[in-house]
């Protein structure tokens, strides 16, 4: 399948956060290929957007690759513990983001719950299959993605997305999760997720 192109990510966040549904999130690193679908986003709207790290125009070291050109990675921690990956979108200069905030397992299964719980998959219990890649902390700790990988080219050959199988689905709108701080913003349509897929982190 073919990578998808650095014009994809040169839009709005809110379509790239839509188009982004279903198609395949990869990262090949130390001799393995971990390769899941992307069921759940959130998009972030910049300077805007009071929700987002960007809001108002702040610049600092953390968010400067959200001013950089479209489709680089942006990894940061949140609660001092827990990576998150975004992917810049919009046009450089326009600090506009990508949270993946679920995947669905696809391909290096094994590998995905040894780095979550140290079993193989077939040792996980029901909720552990479910829980391995249903959220942004956890997807992140299953493909092994952290701070070292930000401002990586996801149009490059290391962490990177694929176009769809063309697989139909239906798209829900929601509110984002965890931005009560937001005033206004936080009541935005602008979470993305696969219906009644159950590697959606909350389906609401």
């Amino acid at each position: 399948m073919n990578i998808v192109s650095r014009e994809f990510y040169n839009r709005d966040s809110i379509i790239v956060a839509k188009e982004l549904l279903g198609k395949f999130l990869v990262h090949e690193s130390k001799g393995y290929k971990l390769v899941s679908r992307i069921v759940e986003t959130e998009a972030y709207m910049g300077v805007i957007d009071k929700a987002a790290h960007s809001y108002g125009g702040r610049r600092t070291k953390r968010v400067e690759v959200m001013y950089g050109k479209p489709g680089f990675s942006y990894v940061y921690l949140i609660y001092g513990m827990y990576n998150c990956l975004n992917i810049v979108a919009n046009q450089e200069g326009i600090p506009h983001c990508v949270l993946i905030r679920g995947v669905e397992p696809i391909e290096g299964i094994d590998i995905m719950a040894n780095n979550r719980y140290n079993k193989a998959y077939d040792q996980l219990t029901r909720s552990q299959k479910i829980g391995l890649t249903n959220g942004p902390g956890k997807l992140c700790m299953a493909l092994d993605i952290d701070r070292n990988h930000n401002g990586l080219d996801v149009c490059g050959d290391e962490l990177y997305v694929q176009e769809g199988d063309n697989e139909a689905f239906d798209v829900v709108s929601a509110k984002r999760i965890g931005i009560d701080y937001a005033e206004e913003a936080r009541d935005f349509l602008w979470r993305f997720y696969i219906k009644d897929n159950k590697y959606v982190s909350v389906k609401i």
